[in-house]
């Protein structure tokens, strides 16, 4: 099952339990707009490269549409319908005056150079300006992208409609980024587990937590829990995974990470296969990466299961069941980078959780 298929189907689910218009009901599941554009770029060694960039604007019944925009390998039409259709949502339970959308480019950013991204940038820019703005549709970062992104975007933008430091958010703090941004997404994790933790008489500094994914909101997860007491005993990311039942240090790993481009080597924990990191041993599992890796687990009683952007398929949905667990869905962390970005106006810019049923 993929993200749209995923995505539709809890909507679905909700829309029955809402007692929603059927009429209300198949218009919300159709967007706006999608856009498919095709990018051409010279690459440094003078060759040509195409890519192809996606834009979904799913709906702005409550303003104008908000999202991220994400490079990567795996990003298609569905994924981006999915992930604006999400974003719907999210901004209508944060309460802010914003619809959804979500926007992609298929690549590797590793494999291209910084001017080549900044290319490609400029080109996808180019063939969506006129279909973005303050009023209609504000791109922000996601995953593959960042401040540097939303940066070229400003500027190739306001060569068409005047400066428009407002077009996105997440860009750099000197054009008029908001401080904080950059942990955000990080940070509204920390409060999702807190507040799930609250509800059953727990704390941070009681768990143990196994990170997948140690990008911007793995590794910001990672550093905002451990302060807070929680005992961090392993983390992957695409380079690698190590363990250490102790207790990782999370500033020298974040500091090994910064210098090598990712957690592979690090001498403060012993290296095991990335991909046993979802069954490794700990209180608290939080997906930082990749959407739909949470197929069909055997879940322990007692046990938390964080998923930052996960969908649940209808397989572990019954399994759940089955078993007797509580689970639920809330857009929390993404809440956090939402009202962050929002927050300061015009001048700026699934998590599921499995618990024994008691």
């Amino acid at each position: 099952m993929n993200a749209l298929v995923a995505t539709n189907r809890n909507f679905k689910l909700a829309a029955k339990l809402l007692g929603l218009d059927s009429k209300l009901e198949k218009s919300l599941l159709i967007p706006f707009r999608e856009i498919k554009v095709e990018c051409t770029i010279p690459k440094d060694d003078g060759t040509l490269a195409s890519f192809v960039g996606f834009r979904v604007q799913h709906d702005n019944a409550r303003g104008p549409m908000k999202g991220g925009i994400r490079y990567h390998p795996e990003v298609d039409p569905d994924e981006v319908n999915a992930l604006a259709q999400l974003m719907t949502w999210k901004t209508a339970v944060a309460n802010i005056p914003y619809g959804g959308a979500k926007g992609g480019i298929g690549c590797n950013p590793g494999e291209l150079s910084v001017s080549e991204l900044e290319r490609l940038t400029r080109v996808f820019t180019q063939k969506i300006h006129d279909l973005i703005g303050i009023h209609t549709d504000v791109p922000a970062p996601d995953m593959g992208t960042g401040p540097q992104t939303m940066a070229w975007i400003l500027d190739e933008y306001s060569k068409f409609h005047g400066y428009s430091p407002a077009v996105v958010t997440g860009k750099p703090i000197d054009l008029g980024g908001s401080l904080g941004r950059d942990a955000a997404t990080g940070r509204g994790v920390l409060f999702a587990t807190e507040a799930l933790l609250n509800e059953h008489g727990k704390t941070i500094s009681d768990q143990r937590f196994v990170i997948q994914g140690f990008g911007n909101v793995g590794a910001w997860a990672a550093q905002l829990i451990s302060e807070q007491g929680g005992k961090i005993v392993a983390v992957s990311d695409i380079t690698g995974a190590i363990k250490n039942s102790n207790g990782i240090d999370i500033p020298s790993l974040l500091k090994h990470a910064n210098e090598h481009k990712g957690v592979k080597g690090f001498h403060g924990g012993d290296p095991i296969d990335p991909k046993s990191i979802l069954v490794e041993d700990c209180d608290i599992l939080i997906p930082a990466a990749l959407g739909g890796v949470i197929k069909l687990m055997i879940l322990k009683p007692n046990s938390l299961l964080k998923l930052p952007t996960i969908q649940l398929t209808l397989r572990l949905t019954r399994s759940c069941q089955r078993k007797e667990l509580l689970f639920f869905q809330t857009f929390m962390p993404t809440q956090e980078a939402l009202l962050l970005a929002t927050s300061s106006g015009c001048r700026t810019s699934k998590d599921s959780c499995g618990m024994k049923r008691k």
